[in-house]
């Protein structure tokens, strides 16, 4: 069973936008020293927005929902920009909620489940797709296309059984389906290799939306 750790839970307040047509965001994520409640948001533009309670979302069409319920990043791939970028990078620096230790999230397979200690059940489903307030946030020359393509996304996940999350949570990976799609190797796909389109569907755990694009595209 492969296991890993909850290095930091991090909770965004509204701040003021940071170059999109809204009026504030939520990417200024800064740890938590106690548990948080997780729970199923709903909708992306009529539910509750984040996974997270207290936890902001600006842009609702693009972000939060069921299937974007938590964003993770791994600390291994922040240590790998740290080093491309010649800076320290802190927890929550790129706006996941949750900064995990010990978890390949790059080879995660769509549709994994990841089981908490306190019960709580999350699942992945998708790599992030940057946007320009990612980018803005970042400060890095062409930000949004360099981040694609090194294909270090972190992961979606939506709640399977909602509970506290806390940092120093002992995460395990308790289910990882045999399609064996990886979030790298659907990001890839989604992003740079139309030619490989059909493969996502063997993954009925991608966002349905996402699913009926690739069907449409397909057709």
């Amino acid at each position: 069973m492969t296991t890993g750790t909850a290095l930091s839970v991090n909770v965004g307040p509204p701040a003021p936008s940071l170059g999109k047509d809204v009026p504030t965001t939520g990417i200024h994520k800064q740890p938590v020293t106690e548990p948080v409640t997780v729970r199923a948001p709903g909708p992306k533009r009529s539910g509750l927005h984040s996974g997270v309670v207290g936890d902001h979302i600006g842009d609702t069409k693009h972000h939060g929902g069921n299937d974007q319920a938590i964003y993770a990043y791994a600390s291994e791939d922040y240590a790998w920009w740290s080093a491309e970028l010649g800076r320290p990078l802190p927890p929550g620096l790129f706006g996941e909620n949750l900064t995990t230790s010990g978890l390949d999230l790059a080879g995660a397979v769509i549709g994994e489940r990841w089981e908490f200690g306190s019960g709580l059940v999350l699942q992945v489903t998708f790599g992030r797709i940057p946007c320009v307030t990612f980018q803005n946030r970042m400060a890095e020359p062409r930000w949004v296309k360099r981040f694609a393509r090194e294909n270090r996304t972190g992961a979606y996940l939506r709640v399977v059984v909602e509970g506290p999350l806390g940092p120093g949570d002992r995460i395990a990976v308790v289910d990882r389906p045999a399609h064996g799609l990886t979030v790298a190797e659907a990001f890839e796909i989604y992003m740079h290799d139309q030619s490989r389109l059909a493969r996502l569907l063997d993954a009925p755990e991608l966002p349905p939306d996402l699913l009926a694009e690739v069907t449409d595209r397909l057709s």
